[in-house]
């Protein structure tokens, strides 16, 4: 998975189960349009498109007993672990097309599962504006969108938390989550308590973002699987208006696209999700663009040829 010119795998993962809003659902459509197929393959790399995976229609319903539609944000992730795993026992890199986020908790399980098969050691990075580790008893919304890192962590019911018949898939020392910037209430307690790494963005005001990024990448080593967790909101909302939940005070385009570049120099990711964008809210396909933009930095794309 370290090859400088990997074989990727597109899967689209069309469903907004897990979200507050609809319309992620068209995530995968829209990048596709965007061109995010032609933008890889013009770099050399051979992109496979794996068309979409299917699961059930979004009820729509108010949450039961804290989860918001839980039976269909279950079959949307299985789905979506089954098809990732799929790809890395090719030998291939998958790159999710979400969908909301919640289905990083699919796709970062198959990744976990895959790594412990092959003895890797694995490294989350979480890009996001949100730290995601919510509990039923925590969350304002029910939205699962807002909890994939506490059920990849063990944390959650068993339909989610168990999705490959094991749990945890992760520990939170695991994960390192960068542009965090909303936090919900009760989730702060549990974000302290578990001692989940976050580089918020007060952090990244003071330091800068190449310190941030050299300490999120620091320790990993030739077997270590990276798979980089690209939540659209995780920019600020003046360069990508096409999230449902789009929070001031993120990542500029320059910062966001420094994060990506130093990703790729460090040569160990393996696979990659892009979620939550949703063309309803966005203004002449811009946000799809600008993260198709900065998806080619993470696979080299630089104003010079550096060594």
């Amino acid at each position: 998975m370290n090859h400088p010119n990997p074989a990727i795998s597109l899967i689209g993962v069309p469903t907004d189960v897990g979200a507050g809003e609809r319309g992620a659902r068209l995530g995968p459509e829209t990048l596709r349009i965007a061109g995010l197929r032609e933008a890889l393959a013009a770099r050399g790399l051979d992109v496979q498109d794996c068309g979409n995976v299917t699961g059930p229609d979004n009820p729509w319903q108010e949450p039961v007993d804290g989860y918001r539609h839980l039976a269909e944000v279950a079959a949307w992730n299985r789905a979506a672990m089954d098809a990732v795993y799929a790809e890395l026992a090719r030998g291939r890199m998958p790159i999710m097309m979400g969908g909301d986020h919640c289905l990083g908790l699919g796709s970062i399980t198959a990744v976990a599962r895959w790594c412990r098969e092959q003895g890797k050691k694995l490294r989350v990075v979480w890009m996001d504006a949100h730290t995601d580790f919510n509990s039923a008893d925590a969350t304002p919304s029910g939205n699962i969108h807002g909890m994939p890192v506490a059920c990849l962590c063990g944390i959650g019911p068993e339909a989610l938390t168990h999705l490959s018949g094991e749990s945890p898939m992760m520990a939170p020392s695991q994960i390192r989550q960068v542009g965090i910037r909303s936090v919900d209430e009760g989730e702060k307690r549990m974000v302290r308590d578990h001692d989940l790494p976050v580089y918020d963005m007060r952090y990244i005001d003071e330091v800068g973002m190449r310190r941030v990024m050299e300490e999120v990448l620091a320790d990993m080593d030739e077997d270590t699987h990276l798979h980089v967790s690209f939540d659209v909101d995780f920019l600020d909302p003046s360069i990508a208006p096409g999230v449902p939940t789009t929070v001031p005070g993120g990542p500029t385009y320059r910062e966001a696209q420094l994060a990506m570049e130093m990703i790729h120099d460090c040569g160990r990711m393996g696979s990659l999700d892009i979620v939550e964008l949703n063309p309803i809210f966005d203004v002449n396909n811009k946000t799809a663009l600008v993260a198709i933009d900065l998806v080619e930095s993470l696979f080299g794309k630089s104003t010079l040829l550096r060594r």
